[in-house]
């Protein structure tokens, strides 16, 4: 035994000596090259911990832009956003669609875009996007609107004595009403379908998310191949067929797949699986720190509230409890407090990577001063929470402002750093032609969740409540978790107004 221990030791021990004196070395013209001293791991365990600290830290002993060595990837980060437009605009050596389908398919289990096999696909699947967007959106609007009451009202809201206080744990319970509301408008009802169960198996699957975003096998992530094999089986085709009303985006998809012989069942499902991922991953977070962020500050509360019953009317708000209204996409546009309050919590807990693929060994100029060189296959990132962030672009930005991205009664959008405009100020939804093309369902989501909710619910933070902080376990992916549970009690409004204690 100890014979094995001495080997395995004195193996890992050359293996650091090889990488220390023959591994990768920064060449002229390139950035300063951070690779720790564990191969392969590099910094991951740094950055992991405290993504934000250690970036800002690195930032400050070697500038606007370096290389660090994550979990295999060499990863260059621009950090000030002044230089964004560069990376941004740059399109020929910079590709970000190949690195999504090796992800995306290795993630979740089907055969990649690119192989070959399935020419065109791509292309036509990326044009069904305008399904979320412009005047598709209408109808997609409507429906989670009557999704979001339904399982308000028959789930949540159901008992007779509305005058009691019932208390819930306040992501669990944005967890239920987003994953199922969001679930029927995509892919439509059917009355055998087991939601909770389906919502359980996927947030098993999604805790190791992060290792296989990180190319972690999956053979050794305990039963997470068998999970996710059971949550592809829920989407086969003769499954998805008996399902009544999916919207027209999950239909085009359905077709084109249908029209590939090439694509196995197993692949079409993995498909739907991964835009299910796609549509709840990150809007359940966001719901959530929409909700505490207000109900966290009265001011903010009250002004939201007060926007929503104007904009609506008081028959709408007084009937809510009994029969469906409708709020449209036109008057989500008029809540600029509203609107104002969901950007800002997004820029509290977007945790993002905007990254691009490099193509080809090439000298990228990032503005009159800077230029750098990049190597083919690295990572070439922009980190927006450090912009997010700074001081210099938002006041006491550690803070929620439900106002700050207000001004006039319109929507704000000037912001300065070194006294020049700042173009990519907020940036959940990633930037150029990689933005994620749902994020108008996205938002449209998050208001009208806001909305639904403060419209059929009075919502209290317990007393003695601790502050809640992200979980930086899934840095780079998107929104932040919260790292800790939120108890909150919530009862029936008296058609749409608070009660009198």
């Amino acid at each position: 035994m100890l014979e094995i221990f001495l080997t395995i030791f004195l193996g890992f021990i050359l293996l650091v000596l090889f990488y220390s004196f023959w591994g990768r070395r920064r060449r002229n013209g390139e950035p300063p090259l951070i690779k720790g001293w564990i191969p392969f791991l590099g910094k991951a365990l740094e950055f992991r911990e405290n993504s934000q600290q250690f970036l800002t830290q690195l930032q400050k002993e070697h500038g606007d832009f370096f290389t660090v060595l994550i979990a295999g990837r060499y990863i260059t980060f621009i950090m000030n956003p002044l230089l964004y437009p560069s990376v941004i605009k740059h399109g020929k050596q910079l590709d970000f669609h190949k690195f999504s389908d090796s992800a995306a398919s290795r993630t979740f289990g089907y055969t990649p875009m690119s192989s070959g096999h399935f020419p065109g696909m791509s292309d036509r699947i990326q044009r069904t996007y305008t399904l979320l967007q412009g005047p598709a959106l209408d109808s997609l609007t409507h429906s989670m609107m009557a999704n979001l009451q339904h399982v308000l009202r028959h789930h949540f809201l159901f008992t007779e004595n509305s005058g009691l206080w019932e208390k819930a744990e306040l992501y669990e319970f944005c967890k239920s009403v987003m994953f199922q509301s969001t679930f029927n408008t995509l892919y439509g009802h059917l009355s055998y379908l087991h939601l909770d169960e389906l919502r359980e198996d996927f947030e098993k699957f999604d805790n190791f998310f992060p290792l296989l975003m990180a190319r972690v096998p999956i053979c050794f992530l305990g039963n997470t191949k068998a999970i996710r094999e059971k949550l592809q089986r829920f989407f086969y085709p003769q499954r998805m067929a008996e399902w009544k009303s999916p919207c027209d985006f999950i239909q085009d998809r359905m077709s084109i797949f249908q029209q590939y012989d090439a694509l196995q069942d197993r692949d079409k499902a993995a498909h739907h699986f991964a835009m299910l991922w796609a549509s709840v991953g990150n809007t359940i977070p966001a719901a959530f720190w929409c909700l505490y962020h207000l109900m966290s500050c009265p001011e903010a509360l009250a002004a939201v509230r007060e926007e929503i019953m104007n904009v609506i009317g008081e028959k709408n708000m007084r009937s809510i409890l009994q029969e469906d209204i409708v709020i449209t996409r036109q008057q989500l546009e008029q809540m600029v407090y509203l609107e104002s309050s969901v950007n800002e919590s997004l820029r509290l807990s977007s945790v993002s990577m905007n990254i691009r693929m490099v193509q080809e060994d090439f000298c990228l100029r990032l503005d009159a001063q800077n230029s750098i060189g990049l190597r083919k296959d690295d990572i070439i990132a922009l980190y927006p929470q450090s912009t997010h962030l700074d001081p210099e672009i938002y006041d006491e930005p550690q803070r929620f402002q439900f106002d700050r991205f207000v001004e006039d009664g319109k929507e704000k959008t000037d912001f300065y750093k070194c006294g020049q405009k700042v173009r990519y100020y907020r940036m959940p939804f990633g930037s150029g032609a990689t933005q994620c093309p749902g994020r108008f369902f996205a938002l449209n989501e998050l208001k009208q969740f806001v909305c639904v909710t403060l419209l059929m619910c009075e919502m209290q933070l317990m007393d003695n409540q601790h502050e809640v902080s992200l979980d930086n376990s899934r840095a780079g992916l998107g929104i932040m978790p919260p790292a800790n549970p939120i108890p909150f009690r919530f009862r029936k409004t008296l058609g749409g107004t608070e009660r009198e204690e």
